[in-house]
């Protein structure tokens, strides 16, 4: 059975990501949620559980995109519908990155 491990609640996004492994060329992706701890990001290729790397994405608050970017580690990846989702966890956002994210929660 599977057992909820998100921390915070999660709100939807569809907008562009763009993930830059360590060690391993940028890839582009879809984001498909997000929460105050971290964010769920749709790939064509399967990335490490446990690796970590940058996140960049777009929200859009108050009808601007305000540019969000942080370190992230991948917690699953699952294959489903021919892609990969991958759920990934901030670590140590900026100030500015964590207002973004609570103001797009609201």
């Amino acid at each position: 059975m599977f057992t909820e491990q998100r921390k915070s609640e999660r709100k939807v996004l569809r907008t562009r990501a763009r993930i830059a492994m360590e060690g391993e060329a940028p890839v582009l992706g879809r984001t498909s949620d997000i929460g105050a701890n971290g964010v769920s990001i749709t790939v064509p290729d399967p990335l490490l559980v446990g690796q970590t790397g940058q996140v960049a994405f777009d929200l859009l608050i108050d009808g601007k995109p305000v540019p969000v970017a942080g370190r992230a580690k991948a917690l699953y990846c699952i294959f489903s519908n021919g892609e990969f989702k991958v759920g990934f966890q901030f670590l140590n956002l900026e100030l500015a990155a964590m207002t973004a994210i609570a103001r797009y929660l609201r």
